[in-house]
C-alpha cells in the first residue's frame, strides 16, 4: 500500500532538465500552500462555471526534449478525457534548483503560476517562450489578490466557504 510517506518523510518529487535530476521532499508548509491555492482555484471555477479537472502532481515528461517535472498542482480545462498536457501548472518555490519554466516550456504547458514569498507570478507560453502576465489568460477574470486574501484562513473548508461567499457577493452585488 502506498501512503505517500517514505521513512517518515514525504515521497520525493522529481524534475529533470537535460541531464540534471532534482529530487525534493516538500515541506508541510509547501504542501499547505499548494493545496490551499488549488482548492481556492477550484472554488473559483465552481462559482464561475468553468469546467476544470485537477490532476495533482501528474508527471509531464518528454524523453526527446530530455525533461520532465511533477507540478505541485495542475489542471486541464474543458472535458478532454485524455489530455497530453495540463493547461495550468501551479508551483510553490521555496528555494533555487532547476528552473521549472525551462522544463514546462518544451512540454507545452500553457500557463504556470509560481508562488514565491507570499505572491504569485503568472507566465503564459507564447512562441515557445514564457512571458510574464498581469492576469491569467487560462482563467480570465480570476482576481488573484482577492484569492490570496483567503490563503491564511483555516481550516481550508472555511477558506473555501468564505471565498465562495465573496465571489457570490461580487456576482450578485
Amino acid at each position: 500500500m502506498t501512503t505517500g510517506w517514505v521513512d517518515g518523510g514525504s515521497v520525493p518529487r522529481v524534475a529533470y532538465l537535460e541531464g540534471v535530476l532534482e529530487l525534493r521532499s516538500p515541506s508541510l508548509s509547501h504542501e499547505v500552500i499548494k493545496s490551499m491555492l488549488g482548492r481556492l482555484v477550484e472554488a473559483w471555477c465552481l462559482e464561475r462555471g468553468v469546467d476544470i479537472t485537477p490532476y495533482g502532481s501528474w508527471t509531464h515528461e518528454s524523453k526527446e526534449a530530455a525533461r520532465g517535472a511533477e507540478p505541485d498542482e495542475c489542471y486541464v480545462l474543458g472535458d478532454d478525457p485524455a489530455p497530453l498536457r495540463c493547461d495550468l501548472a501551479i508551483e510553490v518555490w521555496s528555494h533555487g534548483g532547476i528552473d521549472k519554466l525551462q522544463i514546462y516550456q518544451k512540454l507545452g504547458v500553457r500557463e504556470v503560476w509560481v508562488w514565491k514569498a507570499g505572491s504569485i507570478s503568472l507566465y503564459r507560453l507564447r512562441d515557445q517562450r514564457y512571458e510574464a502576465l498581469a492576469a491569467s489568460e487560462v482563467l480570465p477574470g480570476i482576481d488573484l489578490p482577492q484569492l490570496l486574501g483567503f490563503m491564511n484562513v483555516r481550516p481550508m473548508t472555511r477558506a473555501v466557504r468564505e471565498y465562495r461567499a465573496a465571489l457570490a457577493r461580487n456576482t450578485n452585488g
